[in-house]
């Protein structure tokens, strides 16, 4: 994070109100969780709400939703909220967390390297 970008205290149940206009929760049907990637797909522009424009600056390299949150001391609802609006807005991309990769049956291995030992 840069040395311009402002860090709030979430002690302020007013200012959240005003923050997300009253608004709660993901408005995209639960598509957005603690671990989803948020990457920026645009650049801050003159006029945004502050909140917005530090999320868009702080994900040109992917953060989780949790990590925005940490970082901006926001709880993660209120985070939720400004992310819905800027993919609303197409200035970030969600991503979700890439599967770890399953291995294959035993028997499939034992079977290539049986016929790898006949070659």
């Amino acid at each position: 994070m840069s040395g311009s970008d402002k860090v709030w205290d979430d002690a302020d149940p007013e200012r959240l109100y005003v923050i997300t206009g009253g608004r709660s929760g993901d408005s995209q049907g639960g598509s957005i969780g603690l671990v989803t990637l948020i990457v920026s797909q645009s650049v801050p522009t003159a006029g945004m709400q502050p909140e917005h424009a530090t999320i868009v600056r702080m994900c040109q390299a992917p953060l989780s939703v949790a990590e925005i949150s940490a970082y901006l001391h926001l709880p993660v609802s209120v985070v939720t909220v400004l992310v819905t609006d800027l993919l609303a807005e197409s200035r970030v991309e969600a991503r979700a967390l890439v599967a770890r990769a399953q291995l294959p049956e035993p028997s499939l291995i034992e079977a290539v390297m049986h016929g790898l030992q006949k070659l």
